[in-house]
């Protein structure tokens, strides 16, 4: 049956299709032309909201050819890569306003494509997603021509710097393409964007510029890739000892449910404190551990730690927690996870309810059909399966299509000032129709605001984790705070019961 014969009928399932076409727009579009999604709002709040004239089939046709159209206007992805162009890249800045633009000089894919344009474009794609894979959905990477991808980083630049750094040296490891070994020549150039500075248009130029001009000659500033890969070696033999002398932990932020009052989880985070260098941030760690062959091996003590302590957990009488753990794209190759899963749950004799294994769409969709076997694998267990950073990727609605999971983690970048929002509020209300419709859990993520909370927790939201309620606790903390029902149930009234903006802000 076509959509629009189902919408002939009208009724519940015509509201239920319009929804999910709202949505699988609205996270295209907030990815790639937040400009222009003002009519995009109007209808997803009107059949959202329960507008009468809306509600009508010919209404309902009418609001989803308008989001074809923009859906067809806002197409710039790349042809290769499927990244975003120049044109997001330049939006988010201008929104922003304040952070850093690293550059990264593809050199081989010109190279490679001048006698053979299949591997040029195989090499692309793999450092594409290679970078996607290391950075994960917390900045924007964009391919700005064919041989430059960059990366914009909304953080202090000294934060920045590192995690430039970091990827600069990940990028270089060796990839195998068209049967052969390739070890990538990157370039790096950065630039900083501050309050007065040039527009984003001249600060993307200048930059690109950089890589042909003399040192000194640009404002773009080079990164020495020799200094970083000795610095990096050197974190790569650090890390391979961490786990071995006790300096990796688990930090457990508190998940939350707001219907009950109770905590009914945590997720999993790796902190890792050097003796020399610190607390050193997941941003610099993280992509060395993926580039180096390292995430298997921390992932497999990250998961036997999480559920070694929900177990401990139990025993104390804490309740069934369930404990996310999260999942990179060099496990799930692995094609093992699985079989990993069951085996650490057996060793501390806890049931498939103590884990909840968590991956990034990006990741998700990167393993093909070996990847949705695992899925089902574990979901078949009886663990369950979440998508974090939902709707910050660029294929949110073949997710839902071709993947089985169990909930849906609303990326922070939606949740932040919701209430004073109406891009977000628009996107964030489809997400939850979605859920509502799919029969999946859905969780908002980085709440810091009692306003935020209270937006969301008005529409529907029932499950929630930031810094609102705990930032990441120590064991023995997060254990003091589960126990705290008081305390988190007053905080939780705080929120819910403030009073509103909304019909202010949609007046």
């Amino acid at each position: 049956m076509s959509a629009g014969q189902i919408l002939s009928g009208g009724g519940a399932a015509a509201i239920s299709l319009a929804l999910l076409c709202c949505a699988a727009a609205m996270l295209v579009l907030w990815n790639v032309e937040r400009r222009r999604m003002r009519r995009l709002i109007v209808a997803a709040s009107a059949v959202i909201g329960g507008e009468r004239a809306a509600r009508s089939p010919d209404a309902l046709l009418r609001r989803i050819g308008e989001l074809a159209d923009l859906r067809g206007r806002a197409a710039q992805i790349h042809g290769v890569t499927g990244l975003p162009t120049r044109e997001p890249l330049i939006a988010r800045m201008h929104a922003d306003r304040r952070g850093t633009l690293a550059i990264f000089a593809l050199a081989d894919v010109n190279r490679l494509s001048a006698f053979d344009p299949d591997l040029g474009d195989e090499v692309l794609r793999l450092l594409a997603h290679r970078m996607v894979a290391m950075i994960g959905a917390r900045r924007l990477v964009a391919q700005v021509d064919r041989s430059h991808v960059a990366v914009w980083i909304d953080a202090a630049p000294a934060a920045a710097i590192a995690e430039i750094e970091a990827l600069a040296y990940a990028m270089g490891d060796r990839l195998s393409a068209g049967g052969r070994e390739i070890v990538p020549a990157i370039g790096v150039r950065h630039a900083v964007l501050g309050g007065g500075d040039p527009a984003p248009e001249l600060i993307l130029t200048r930059t690109l510029a950089a890589f042909s001009a003399p040192i000194g000659a640009a404002d773009a500033q080079p990164i020495d890739i020799q200094a970083i890969a000795r610095e990096r070696y050197r974190m790569e033999q650090d890390l391979r000892h961490a786990v071995q002398r006790g300096e990796l932990r688990l930090d457990f932020q508190p998940l939350i449910d707001a219907e009950t009052a109770r905590v009914v989880g945590a997720e999993a985070l790796i902190r890792w404190r050097h003796p020399v260098r610190g607390l050193v941030s997941p941003g610099q760690f993280v992509p060395v551990m993926e580039a180096s062959g390292l995430a298997p091996e921390i992932g497999t003590w990250a998961l036997n730690t999480a559920i070694r302590h929900a177990a401990a957990w139990r025993r104390e009488g804490l309740g069934r927690l369930r404990i996310a753990v999260n999942v990179s794209g060099r496990q799930l190759e692995a094609h093992d996870l699985d079989r990993l899963v069951a085996r650490t749950l057996a060793r501390h004799n806890v049931g498939p309810d103590a884990v909840e294994i968590e991956l990034t769409e990006s990741v998700a969709l990167g393993d093909g059909a070996a990847g949705r076997a695992t899925f089902d694998a574990l979901r078949a267990m009886g663990v369950r399966v979440a998508i974090d950073d939902f709707g910050t990727g660029y294929s949110s609605f073949s997710t839902l299509r071709t993947l089985a999971f169990d909930k849906i983690k609303i990326d922070r970048e939606f949740v932040s000032h919701v209430d004073s929002s109406r891009e977000r509020q628009a996107i964030c209300q489809s997400i939850l129709a979605l859920g509502r419709g799919l029969g999946i859990r859905v969780l908002a993520e980085g709440v810091e605001r009692a306003e935020e909370v209270a937006w969301l927790h008005r529409h529907g939201c029932r499950h929630f984790q930031g810094y609102f309620f705990a930032a990441p606790l120590d064991p023995a903390s997060f254990a003091a705070f589960v126990r705290d029902q008081d305390a988190l149930s007053a905080r939780l009234a705080s929120a819910i019961d403030k009073p509103t903006v909304e019909e202010r802000l949609w007046a």
